[in-house]
């Protein structure tokens, strides 16, 4: 299993939801400054909240193939 660092996820994130907000944004050709704000808070806000909140630990905890949830 690959172990991916919490800052390679939390870029990750903040790029997925920047180019959510941008494409978003530009379909009409023009973007306004309230669609730059829209896409700044999506780029801080993916970033934040993926940043802070930690993985899972592989533990007993996690649920067994198969036996669902």
């Amino acid at each position: 299993m690959i172990r991916i660092s919490s800052a390679a996820k939390a870029i990750t994130a903040a790029l997925s939801a920047g180019a959510a907000a941008a494409v978003t944004a530009v379909q009409d050709q023009v973007v306004t400054s309230g669609e730059t704000v829209t896409i700044v808070l999506a780029v801080l806000g993916a970033l934040g909240i993926t940043y802070a909140v930690p993985n899972r630990p592989a533990g007993a905890d996690r649920a067994a193939p198969g036996r669902g949830l």
